[in-house]
């Protein structure tokens, strides 16, 4: 589900209705990894939006609860309604366009852990698909040679489960595109499991949540230069 979202119905022939969707009650805390007075990083709960939407029963999210505490806090990227871990954050204007333009000259190294439907053959590789927005089928992405932006995932097996029939891996994603991880674990035959918007029914139903996890985090501190890591270990 997209933040700020509609509903999704699954099937041949979807229907998606925008903000008719009201996100689950989120009882998980956001824990707080690291604090001071330039920037915030925190460890993002499963289920929980990270900017308000539209829909006024949507309001709670990750932006609305830490500003009751830190209220020149802003966001500088978001994590999807089922996506859990590292959120960065800035507390002052020099701090938020030093880390924008970061995330914009795509400095700021990432990495998730997914598990995957299906024992992927691959050990490791990268993922190169464009990938363009879908308007018909709003929040849906769609791969797009012609019309998509350059779009690509490095990936690393972990391990296969050949009970479940499924695959831990680690993302890597080189570029920072609106669902990439999601659409690009779609497109090579292994969506992510409990994913609403890039699977089937069966596939959302095997877990209780994504099982998508932002695990780290790597960036410049905007007041030090430092080069800084942040981590979230895996729930999952």
């Amino acid at each position: 589900m997209q933040d700020g979202g509609s509903r999704l119905v699954f099937g041949s022939s979807m229907s998606i209705k925008v903000d008719d969707f009201v996100a689950p009650v989120c009882h998980d805390e956001i824990e707080i990894l690291y604090q001071d007075q330039d920037i915030l990083l925190v460890n993002k709960p499963s289920k929980l939006l990270s900017l308000s939407g539209k829909n006024p029963l949507n309001k709670d999210s990750v932006h609305y609860r830490l500003v009751q505490d830190f209220p020149t806090a802003t966001l500088l990227h978001r994590l999807d309604l089922g996506t859990s871990g590292v959120m960065l954050l800035a507390l002052n204007k020099v701090a938020n366009g030093t880390l924008t333009k970061q995330f914009q000259d795509r400095t700021i190294e990432k990495s998730y852990i997914a598990v995957l439907d299906g024992l992927l053959t691959d050990d490791e590789g990268v993922i190169d698909l464009p990938i363009a927005k879908d308007p018909p089928n709003f929040p849906l992405m769609r791969i797009c040679e012609q019309t998509g932006k350059v779009a690509r995932t490095k990936f690393l097996v972990l391990e296969r489960d050949l009970l479940e029939k499924s695959t831990r891996v680690r993302f890597e994603p080189i570029t920072g595109r609106t669902h990439q991880l999601r659409i690009h674990s779609q497109q090579i035959g292994y969506p992510i499991l409990g994913c609403d918007l890039y699977s089937n029914e069966a596939i959302f139903n095997k877990a209780n949540r994504l099982m998508l996890h932002a695990e780290s985090l790597w960036f410049d501190h905007p007041a030090t230069g430092e080069r800084t890591h942040a981590y979230a270990p895996c729930p999952f």
